[in-house]
């Protein structure tokens, strides 16, 4: 049995699919990703899966050009000829399904985030609800990572009830993200962890940063991710090197691994405006790390107030000062108790292994 693996990039599928992936090798699937080639389809290939190139532009919406994908795919899905396809991200959901009906190839979706196009209501968040209503008529099963997401399509007649579901995200890796056991020394230390695009929150991180600092406060704030210009909603390189040069932000680059950085953090901070479920909360929990996060679908899933983290307005600078100065000032006993409950609820909600289940029951029933 063949199961493709459709993807906006490669580094997508390498970070955070691979869980899932080793699950089906072990099943004896055949695996093969279909994605646009970046530095981590090598990976993929010595990891024993099957390697399919499409050219996929991520960064922004046009509908006319990304109409081209579905004859793309298909031309690849015939070529592939999978059992079951596994679409994930906007464009994948969207004109995978159309060429994997066209095929009559089983689709299984998951609608990671809602994405930049549902943040305002305009004419292209109006094309791309047309384009979920129509593709969305087809898939055997659309797995959702809150119940938002989930209740935002139901609502507006985007998907059939009967096919919804809900994962925990990509769920973690619970012995990967653990307690590192080091007493961390020095200043205390915020970590946010991100792609640099506005959606983020990284404009009120670094005003909030800002605030901190004028009032005198003894911390290091630190930002980790990649730099993404070209992106609709980017922020440019020349904006993150002024941050740079008047040490505003300790800019740390890229990582294959954030495991040290999170270890070395006092304090996790995502202050994005909506999330599906966010990977980087889900690390931060597991590794006992307290948190400040914004008040929106997705980030107050994994975030429970004044249990494992704090809870800030969206879009609001002023209000994530508040709330980053309220976690510094507390002292060791509370953070340690914030981290603990965020370990155990991730333990309880976010586990690798539901997702992987659920995934594994359902192709076996779609294949049989």
């Amino acid at each position: 049995m063949n199961i493709a693996i459709v993807l906006n990039t490669s580094w997508n599928v390498y970070n955070f699919r691979m869980g899932l992936i080793k699950a089906l090798q072990e099943q004896n699937y055949k695996v093969t990703v279909i994605a646009p080639k970046d530095e981590y389809t090598s990976r993929l290939i010595d990891a024993g899966c099957d390697y399919e190139e499409v050219k996929l532009d991520s960064r922004g919406a046009n509908v006319i050009k990304d109409i081209g994908l579905i004859f793309e795919l298909v031309k690849i899905y015939r070529k592939v000829k999978p059992d079951v396809v596994l679409h994930y991200t906007i464009k994948p959901n969207i004109y995978g399904t159309m060429a994997a009906k066209w095929l009559n190839i089983p689709a299984v979706n998951n609608v990671c985030g809602l994405g930049t196009v549902f943040l305002k209501k305009n004419f292209v968040s109006k094309v791309a609800s047309w384009m979920y209503k129509i593709s969305f008529k087809f898939p055997r099963k659309v797995f959702f990572q809150n119940n938002y997401d989930k209740r935002l399509f139901i609502k507006n007649g985007l998907v059939k009830e009967g096919i919804s579901d809900i994962l925990p995200g990509s769920g973690i890796d619970l012995e990967k993200f653990k307690a590192s056991g080091n007493k961390k020394s020095g200043p205390f230390t915020f970590l946010l962890i991100s792609r640099l695009i506005h959606d983020k929150g990284i404009l009120e991180y670094i005003n909030a940063i800002k605030i901190l600092k004028s009032e005198g406060l003894d911390a290091r704030f630190q930002l980790l991710g990649p730099k993404d210009p070209e992106h609709k909603r980017g922020i440019k390189n020349e904006i993150v090197e002024e941050w740079i040069s008047s040490n505003t932000v300790e800019y740390l680059g890229t990582t294959d691994d954030v495991r040290e950085f999170i270890n070395n953090a006092d304090c996790v901070v995502l202050p994005s405006y909506r999330e599906g479920t966010p990977k980087s909360l889900l690390e931060a929990a597991s590794s006992c790390k307290p948190i400040v996060t914004t008040n929106v679908p997705g980030c107050k899933d994994v975030v429970t107030h004044n249990y494992n983290g704090l809870l800030c307005k969206v879009k609001d600078s002023n209000d994530l000062a508040l709330k980053m100065r309220e976690m510094f000032s507390k002292d060791q006993s509370e953070l340690s108790s914030f981290g603990k409950n965020g370990r155990t609820k991730v333990e309880q909600e976010y586990s690798e292994k539901i997702v992987i289940d659920k995934y594994l029951k359902t192709i076996k029933s779609l294949v049989s």
